[in-house]
């Protein structure tokens, strides 16, 4: 308890500088905390969706009755299902006035790209955010450490006799910044690394889900 009274006090005693510098790096933590729950929940469920969907893709059904139960629900406006319905709707579209196969196939295969750019955009969003914090609240953190020593050597000036107890508190002070700076940093680095490479993974599984249904498509025309 008396560990935390100090803390406490340290912190309502430091420079309005420090101060400012703290408040910043634990409203940066709040809401990249706030960030790392969301991205877990959102891709959490295109890993989901993505099952689900080429389960029911690789069933064997008929291609339109799928195009339609998806155009029903809510699930069949986002990942894989968007993407096959954008290259599927621009398919029948092409064919009912292009002759040329290969053009009908180009057209699909330009619709699912936008779609799948949608996509990616949707799954990096706030992947930014998390990555700015992870690379300068420990700069950040420095800064009020480093104005913290700088105000406790300071205070040295106006006494005759230097002494430990007369800077330690300063110096504890300003070492508070860098703590909360790496505490801020380190769960956004972490979570950036993490969901760049679970966004990189699905987009490599909707990449070859474009190829597959391009190639479906294909033959579909030849027949």
């Amino acid at each position: 308890m008396n560990a935390d009274l100090s803390l406490v006090s340290l912190i309502l005693d430091a420079s309005l500088v420090v101060q400012l510098v703290l408040l910043t790096l634990v409203l940066a933590s709040v809401l990249s905390w706030t960030l790392i729950l969301d991205r877990s929940r959102v891709l959490a469920r295109a890993r989901k969706a993505a099952e689900s969907f080429e389960e029911r893709f690789w069933s064997g059904g008929d291609l339109s009755v799928l195009y339609r139960e998806l155009g029903e629900s809510a699930r069949g406006q986002q990942g894989l299902a968007a993407i096959f319905r954008a290259g599927f709707k621009e398919y029948v579209r092409l064919r009912k006035i292009e002759d040329d196969t290969m053009a009908v196939l180009q057209g699909a295969e330009r619709s699912m790209r936008v779609a799948m750019s949608r996509e990616m955009d949707r799954l990096e969003t706030h992947l930014a955010f998390l990555a700015t914090v992870g690379s300068t609240s420990p700069y950040v953190g420095l800064l009020g450490t480093v104005w913290g020593i700088m105000q406790a050597f300071h205070a040295l000036g106006n006494v005759e006799q230097a002494t430990l107890a007369l800077v330690a508190p300063g110096i504890s002070e300003a070492l508070i910044a860098t703590a909360i700076g790496l505490f801020a940093a380190i769960p956004a680095v972490v979570a950036y690394n993490r969901y760049t490479t679970q966004v990189e993974r699905l987009g490599s599984r909707y990449e070859e889900f474009m190829e597959e249904f391009s190639t479906l498509l294909q033959r579909q025309g030849r027949s």
